[in-house]
């Protein structure tokens, strides 16, 4: 059985991690050197570092703090926010980024997948996606949620993946925060879709949820929470140990 990873995710505004439900209503959480030292010494398998505003304010991603978390830190580290080229790719990688997340720069130009998949490697190409229904569709979203752009979301990252990304992150807008469980209708439509290895995000409100996401979902490797691991709700190790205890293979 594939390992399971566990992700805690770092979502900075203005320098500040920061955590809302549904993407709004966000709150200052802590600095981000600080948490992801504390995950990368507490059994995170991986971080995510996501610059949330800087699509939607049209700028590049806060270059200084991501290079003090990097140095912090001896777990992979994904990062993503305002990479609209594959300049921005060489950028972020530079700055001690393993893997690199793109959402509405591959949404504006498809063709920077492919570009940076050629240039880096499959596997250092992450598809993120912000997803909502609307009316009882899966619709794709751009600029940390902000703005629907009509594309039905599981032929998108069917596309997206058939184009060179290797990992898929799939954000259910309707769970984030909400702390209710994982969306699992949405992941089994992605799962079910593509090859590449997906990672759930949204909802997780319990060890339980991790529990029921890789139990019912096999196929996902990996979940990926913020607020519960922010705020101390959920120790990874914790998690972890009633992760193994349910079958479920981690690392410890």
């Amino acid at each position: 059985m594939i390992t399971k990873r566990i992700i805690p995710c770092l979502d900075v505004k203005n320098g500040r991690v920061v955590k809302g439900v549904n993407f709004l209503g966000l709150a200052d959480v802590s600095s981000p050197v600080e948490l992801a030292s504390y995950y990368s010494n507490s059994g995170a398998d991986e971080l995510v570092f996501y610059d949330i505003t800087a699509s939607a304010e049209g700028r590049s991603l806060f270059t200084d703090i991501l290079v003090e978390a990097a140095s912090k830190i001896f777990i992979p580290l994904t990062v993503g926010g305002g990479i609209n080229t594959v300049e921005d790719f060489d950028r972020v990688l530079n700055c001690g980024a393993d893997k690199v997340s793109v959402n509405s720069g591959a949404i504006k130009n498809p063709n920077l997948i492919r570009d940076a998949a050629i240039k880096y490697g499959n596997q250092c190409v992450v598809l993120s996606a912000d997803i909502k229904r609307v009316d009882g569709v899966f619709r794709v979203f751009a600029k940390g949620g902000r703005e629907n752009t009509g594309m039905e979301a599981i032929s998108w990252i069917k596309r997206c993946v058939d184009m060179g990304a290797g990992e898929v992150v799939v954000n259910s807008i309707d769970t984030d925060g909400v702390k209710n469980g994982f969306d699992i209708e949405m992941l089994d439509a992605v799962c079910n879709a593509v090859n590449v290895p997906v990672i759930a995000s949204g909802g997780a409100g319990s060890k339980e949820d991790f529990v029921t996401l890789f139990k019912t979902l096999d196929k996902v490797d990996a979940g990926l929470a913020a607020s519960v691991f922010h705020f101390g709700e959920i120790e990874i190790s914790d998690l972890k140990k009633t992760l193994r205890d349910n079958g479920i293979t981690v690392r410890i």
